[in-house]
């Protein structure tokens, strides 16, 4: 019995440590921080060229829409540069990006992934900060000043924007369940950022000064948290700049949520396996105590708890009594409900609603199920570098 308890807390400490206890952590250390410490290693005068890069695979639906807002974006004109790489694009990507003579286009029939082509167009880069965005995204207009002035800190090498999903008043399990996910993980990532550094960036918008950028493996998955998380490694610091935004639609229905989430499961498994050294706390304390509590805990060991407590409070609540008024009762009829509304998140996950909260166990129960199907994924070599995109709703 004293194993199965032991074993029981064990557990349960890090699924709550991975979503509440670690923010509640990481909120108190940066508000001691901003008490306590200033940072004024910046350089004054900094207004360098950019560039714009957009890597795109069959996305005409989308190219003027985003070619318009680029060139919207609030920077000077003449410090602007456009590079779209289009790879292995079978529909009229091309034919749209010739009428705008400002961007220089790359193409080449064959599709190898979107790694392939980031590496193939940084060769083109001259400038000396290069910002990456998804072509199916709206920046803000202050996205680029907002990049370029994070830069003046000398320490940063990544700075990462913030992704938001469209908020609607009513809206399916997809995008209620992904749209409070990430106004919570944008929280955490404001904060991880204040205290020493960002854990990753997401690939709708960052950017890296180019003379750090190195070629990633043509295998990899998740290009954006690779590149980003080795600069972390190398010393940088991945600054997170929420004023600078990216905007898209949610996952059109849970369907296409899953299959971009199982994707990115694989994608965090090869990380990890790639990414030995943040885990060495005798190289960057601050950077392993980051990664290790804000990622890897809920990427490895959650999935892995969340059923492992609640069958361990099953047993428990039967050998303490389901309906006598102890500990183990009372979290498993909590643990229980949670569950509950995970089954109704099911049956309505195709219905809109109001009440975007009852399909958050949902969503995060996807979340979790994901990491699953994604570390069979990965284990069978199954996934493919080419990027299927989920479909968006509208």
């Amino acid at each position: 019995m004293q194993i199965i308890l032991l074993v029981f807390w064990i557990f349960f400490g890090i699924i709550l440590y991975s979503y509440v206890g670690y923010a509640i952590i990481l909120y108190l250390l940066v508000f001691f921080k901003r008490i306590f410490f200033k940072s004024n290693d910046f350089v004054n005068d900094f207004k360098p060229d950019v560039t714009l890069f957009v890597v795109a695979y069959n996305e005409k639906d989308f190219i003027e829409n985003k070619v318009n807002n680029s060139f919207s974006l609030d920077y000077p004109k003449d410090k602007m540069h456009y590079l779209w790489v289009t790879d292995g694009s079978t529909d009229e990507s091309q034919e749209i990006l010739k009428k705008f003579p400002q961007i220089q286009v790359l193409f080449e029939a064959e599709r190898k992934g979107k790694i392939s082509a980031m590496n193939r167009g940084m060769k083109f880069v001259k400038t000396p900060i290069v910002i990456f965005s998804d072509a199916n995204t709206i920046l803000s207009a202050k996205s680029v000043s907002s990049i370029v002035d994070a830069f003046r800190d000398n320490k940063v090498g990544c700075v990462a924007g913030e992704k938001r999903i469209i908020n609607k008043q009513i809206d399916s399990a997809a995008g209620a369940g992904e749209g409070i996910y990430w106004r919570y993980e944008s929280l955490l990532k404001k904060w991880d950022s204040e205290l020493y550094t960002s854990v990753g960036a997401a690939g709708e918008l960052f950017a890296i000064r180019t003379d750090l950028f190195k070629d990633v493996e043509g295998d990899t998955i998740l290009d954006d948290f690779m590149m980003s998380m080795r600069m972390a490694i190398d010393g940088y610091i991945i600054k997170y700049v929420p004023t600078a935004y990216a905007i898209e639609n949610s996952s059109a229905n849970v369907k296409e949520e899953l299959k971009r989430k199982v994707r990115i499961a694989a994608g965090v498994i090869q990380s990890i396996f790639r990414l030995k050294q943040a885990f060495n706390p005798f190289h960057n304390f601050k950077l392993t105590f980051q990664f290790f509590s804000h990622k890897v805990l809920r990427w490895l060991f959650v999935p892995v708890a969340l059923p492992v407590v609640y069958l361990l409070n099953l047993f428990l609540a039967e050998s303490f009594g389901f309906f006598n008024n102890n500990l183990y009762s009372i979290l498993f009829w909590a643990h229980t409900f949670l569950y509950l509304l995970v089954i109704i998140g099911w049956f309505l996950r195709s219905n809109n609603t109001r009440f975007k909260i009852l399909f958050v166990p949902y969503y995060i129960f996807i979340m979790n199920y994901a990491m699953w199907l994604g570390f069979v994924r990965f284990l069978k070599g199954s996934q493919t570098v080419n990027w299927e995109r989920a479909k968006r709703a509208t």
